[in-house]
């Protein structure tokens, strides 16, 4: 009885410290490997962020070298009251808004089609992931000068064909000029049109098809099975695919400059602290407005890592 009590009680005291220190050396062991990998993180992504966020309370300012000091807010004050800044803000808005619910739609489109089996689909779909693939500067001149350009862009060019059949006098619209923003969102959707349809892809496959016969059966209509089925099942698949666009769309700074440089109108927050930066030399208002930037993109991250948990939660459950 009492070498069964004093068991008990070394059970509840928990392991001795030889199994405690074997435990913790077993612990360390595996994560070991990992620290150079998570320092070398700390210290490319964190440090630089940790500095942005100390010059983001100075008023530093390049041109005047001798007036460096303790902003406080100011920055931050300057940042949100700023007309270029709004004007920045607005564009961004307007910008991510449209590329994601375009990308979203188009992406659904060639999904839908890519789910049916034919000759051949493999190829396509690997023909349709291509853009998304693209370097983005690249992509950016190859629409600003292989399809915009108004002497020699390809859209021109087609314009002149088609209107040389009717031998008429062809327009030649400059692009760029004439619908700046338009112009930097179909480049964009024409980028990011694949990574929507890749998520929404994997999300129709995952279907239930004995539930979707058994409503075909029953005399459901294509349209009755989409919209009472196919979206309900998709809804989350959209959510994860918008959030994570929208993290990386408005941080998008290659489209903007190599396009129209950011002007016309073009001007989004990014483009708006490599302005305050490199141009005005406003080192502490440019680390405000990024880490303004920083701060909405953790926001929709966050969003977006509930959706891919519960996802994840969903698909276990199965």
């Amino acid at each position: 009885m009492t070498l069964a009590v004093e068991k008990t009680g070394q059970e509840q005291a928990g392991p001795s410290p030889s199994a405690a220190g074997e435990i913790r050396t077993a612990r360390w062991g595996r994560r070991a490997p990992l620290l150079p990998a998570l320092i070398f993180m700390i210290v490319v992504t964190q440090l630089p962020f940790l500095a942005t966020l100390v010059i983001s309370f100075m008023d530093w300012n390049a041109y005047y070298p001798d007036e460096i000091g303790f902003a406080g807010f100011a920055n931050f004050g300057r940042v949100l009251t700023d007309v270029n800044m709004r004007e920045a803000v607005w564009t961004t808005i307007m910008l991510t808004a449209s590329v994601v619910i375009l990308s979203l739609l188009l992406g659904l489109g060639i999904a839908l089609l890519l789910d049916r089996k034919f000759r051949g689909r493999g190829a396509v779909r690997t023909m349709m992931i291509a853009p998304f693939l693209v370097v983005p500067v690249a992509a950016a001149l190859l629409w600003k000068h292989a399809l915009y350009n108004p002497e020699y862009g390809l859209f021109n060019g087609a314009i002149t064909w088609v209107w040389g059949l009717f031998g008429a006098d062809p327009p030649q619209p400059d692009w760029i000029s004439s619908m700046p923003l338009p112009a930097v969102i179909v480049a964009l959707v024409w980028q990011w049109t694949p990574f929507m349809m890749l998520i929404l892809l994997a999300g129709l496959q995952g279907r239930p098809l004995d539930v979707i016969e058994a409503a075909r059966i029953d005399g459901a209509t294509t349209w009755q099975i989409f919209t009472n089925m196919t979206l309900p099942h998709l809804r989350q698949y959209i959510e994860l695919g918008g959030l994570l666009g929208s993290i990386y769309v408005v941080q998008n700074f290659d489209h903007v400059f190599t396009i129209t440089s950011g002007g016309l109108g073009t001007a989004n927050l990014p483009y708006a602290v490599y302005q305050t930066f490199y141009n005005a030399h406003d080192y502490g208002r440019a680390s405000a407005a990024a880490v303004v930037v920083v701060v909405a993109t953790i926001i929709i991250a966050t969003f977006a890592l509930r959706t891919v948990s519960t996802l994840f939660k969903q698909e276990t459950g199965r």
